[in-house]
């Protein structure tokens, strides 16, 4: 297939009757008839484009030079991608699907489709879509390191300080029954430990994340032993008794 123009409308490389009726060596009323007897498997804007009036001008003012559409023409179709795929099927010639295959190879290929900003206005937008692309990258890295900083073990000072602040939780909620016995002690502790690996989604505490550190903060604060551990450490007291 010799080397080919590209022609692009509305973001498509397109192709005209014309020209597909030359690749895939039938006549232009060929295509045009195949059109006709199957439109209701064309879709407008999908598989074609059909321009006449301002839309017509715009487009012959914009391809004169490359002699693809008559001066007097008055109603032009151009066929996207798809709509040649669709046409080489129903024409269904061997010569107009081999010819799709290279139209599909060399002339639709994306790698082709590559066009370098010649006016102002397009360098500043790719001026700006790098910046954007840049700056969404950077704010991915950021948020990347954010994860990694705060799923890093939590750190042995923060570890000292929710420790003591259990301590002191416990001895707080232990006064409310009076005076415990050192079991009765262990069972708020262990009713504590367990809500904080609960929350924290780890089984032991040595295994708290940096994220974890105001939230299970916030908790101790809060906390308060469930009923079943109230009602064990009542029970023990009047066992003692």
């Amino acid at each position: 297939m010799n080397k080919l123009q590209q022609i692009e409308y509305n973001g498509d490389l397109i192709l005209t009757t014309e020209q597909l009726a030359n690749f895939y060596e039938t006549t232009a009323t060929a295509i045009k008839q195949n059109f006709a007897n199957n439109k209701n498997k064309f879709i407008e804007g999908k598989h074609f484009f059909c321009l006449q009036g301002n839309l017509l001008k715009e487009f012959k003012d914009k391809v004169e030079d490359f002699d693809l559409v008559g001066k007097n023409a008055n109603i032009l179709y151009l066929w996207t991608k798809r709509g040649a795929s669709r046409h080489s099927k129903m024409l269904g010639t061997d010569k107009a699907w081999d010819m799709f295959d290279e139209l599909e190879e060399n002339y639709f290929s994306p790698q082709q489709q590559i066009k370098l900003p010649t006016s102002p206005r397009e360098l500043a937008k790719l001026a700006l879509d790098a910046n954007e692309e840049t700056n969404e990258r950077l704010d991915g890295v950021e948020q990347d390191l954010h994860s990694l900083k705060e799923d890093q073990v939590i750190a042995n000072p923060d570890y000292v300080a929710l420790s003591r602040r259990i301590n002191q939780r416990v001895s707080e909620v232990g006064h409310s029954f009076g005076s415990i016995t050192q079991e009765q002690r262990g069972k708020l502790f262990k009713d504590i430990n367990g809500g904080v690996k609960q929350i924290a989604g780890v089984s032991s505490r040595s295994m708290l994340r940096k994220k974890h550190y105001q939230m299970v903060m916030d908790y101790i604060n809060d906390w308060e032993p469930s009923t079943a551990t109230k009602t064990i450490i009542r029970q023990t007291a009047l066992d003692i008794e």
